[in-house]
């Protein structure tokens, strides 16, 4: 019970735990007192009590000594002046009370009834001391032994007090309950108040745990004002600052690196695509000029001229990755994703006829908003991802779909599946995952990362799934415009 209550507790925020605290600290503290003054308040009132009834028991002794036959009638009483209202006196002789009466509200003797006479026969000599009896109720009596060998009971009744105690007790209640009430207002607010800077700090640690803090370029929120300096909380917004300072100089750096590796990628492969061009071109040249060259020569032009020209895709794909990289906008227009699609897997078809085919599209146009030429990149590359890493005779299937305002592009294939420890870095660059697909060679690793780029240039999304039988690519991007019939 204990540990599930502490789990509940620690599950709270800090600020309903402080208010907690304080709530329940306060709550104690009026118990506390309302016992403690409760008890002290019924000492008194007691002491009090038994002072009345000393004086209550002499004056009723000296009634006795002047009492006659018809005061015998009247429970001892020649006189009730001086006698509260509710004084209990009864002689008791041999064990048997001769005389018992009670003062009544109009200072009128009344008798007192059997049972209560049979309580009071049993009364020892002695001090103050509580009595209950049956009829009367809760009273205060002392027992005292006169000169004829009587005993001698004077009280007074108990509810005086027990009234008066109920009523301060009520009292301290309603003022403990409107100060725990007002206690807990004020608490409340001055916590929140307090609090509030932790508030900020908390808000802008998740703004950057939000933040894509991969690549790119970095935006940290502005650091924080410390609005209580030398407090705990002022210690903490200062170290948060500083750690904000820390993380803004460290993605400087970063992306200081980052765009010197661009340039530097963008510069060699402007620098290597005409010679990579120079290289092809020669080898064609001397392949269809000469024609005295030996087998193994020819071999080797043509693994020259097929080498180049893989080499010069490369250098089109780090081209356009840097151009990716830059941020620099990419032209927007509607582009028809079914017609792109259909084109596609149409030149796949071609390229490789020992693959089986299947194609899923809708009727109309699929009008989405981006870069015609980049979005057929896109498609192509995810279309040559299957092919390459796939056997003979594996199933692709291209599907477009629309859903929630979204066109929804997939190209599934059965082949073996991609290992699950790679998935996580299959978009990245010059990332391989020959272990689990067939592959077939020719691949530079950089195709899926151009994807992955190119649907962020889109504000798209690319997803994939795999298991063994089953590789599916999903691009989601959104639609523009009414989809219309084909005319």
């Amino acid at each position: 019970m204990m540990t599930r209550l502490r789990g509940w507790f620690r599950g709270l925020s800090l600020r309903r735990q402080l208010l907690l605290v304080v709530l329940g600290l306060l709550l104690a503290s009026s118990l506390a007192l309302i016992f403690a003054t409760s008890i002290a308040l019924h000492t008194y009132l007691v002491g009090k009590l038994d002072q009345q009834l000393v004086a209550a028991g002499n004056r009723y002794s000296v009634s006795l000594e002047h009492s006659n036959d018809h005061d015998a009638d009247n429970g001892g009483f020649s006189s009730v002046v001086g006698q509260p209202v509710g004084t209990l006196g009864a002689r008791i002789l041999n064990g048997q009370v001769t005389a018992a009466g009670i003062i009544a509200d109009d200072s009128s003797t009344q008798s007192v009834s059997a049972r209560d006479q049979a309580v009071i026969a049993t009364l020892p000599v002695g001090g103050a001391r509580d009595v209950h009896l049956p009829d009367l109720g809760e009273y205060r009596v002392v027992v005292t032994a006169g000169q004829d060998g009587d005993l001698q009971v004077a009280g007074l009744p108990k509810h005086p007090v027990e009234e008066t105690i109920a009523r301060f007790m009520l009292i301290e209640v309603i003022v403990f309950a409107v100060a725990l009430l007002l206690t807990g207002i004020v608490a409340a607010f001055s916590i929140r108040l307090t609090l509030r800077p932790m508030e900020r700090i908390s808000r802008t640690a998740r703004r950057v745990t939000d933040l894509p803090l991969g690549r790119g370029e970095v935006q940290l929120p502005e650091p924080l004002v410390n609005e209580a300096p030398g407090t705990e909380i002022g210690q903490l917004t200062d170290a948060v600052n500083r750690m904000l300072q820390h993380l803004q100089g460290a993605f400087a750096e970063r992306q200081a690196s980052e765009d010197l590796l661009r340039h530097f990628v963008a510069d060699a492969s402007h620098e290597l695509r005409t010679p990579v061009a120079v290289i092809g071109s020669h080898a064609e040249y001397i392949e269809m000029t000469e024609s005295t060259l030996s087998d193994s020569a020819a071999e080797a032009l043509s693994r020259i001229r097929a080498e180049s020209a893989r080499m010069g895709d490369l250098v089109q794909d780090l081209l356009l990755l840097a151009r990716l990289d830059s941020g620099r906008p990419l032209r927007h227009a509607s582009v028809d994703l079914t017609r792109i699609l259909l084109d596609a897997v149409i030149d796949g078809r071609a390229l490789s006829p020992d693959h089986e085919w299947n194609l899923d599209l809708p009727e109309e146009e699929t009008v989405v908003t981006g870069d015609e030429s980049s979005l057929r990149q896109l498609v192509v590359n995810l279309i040559a991802n299957a092919v390459e890493h796939t056997p003979a005779g594996t199933r692709i299937t291209v599907r477009l779909t629309q859903e929630d305002g979204c066109a929804i592009a997939t190209v599934c294939d059965d082949g073996p599946g991609i290992a699950p420890e790679f998935l996580p870095h299959i978009f990245e660059r010059f990332a391989r995952g020959d272990t689990s697909r067939a592959h077939r060679g020719g691949e530079g690793g950089l195709g899926l990362a151009i994807v992955a780029a190119i649907a962020r240039a889109h504000d798209a999304t690319v997803t994939v799934t795999s298991r063994p039988g089953a590789t599916l690519f999903a691009l989601t991007i959104a639609l523009r415009g009414a989809v219309i019939p084909y005319g």
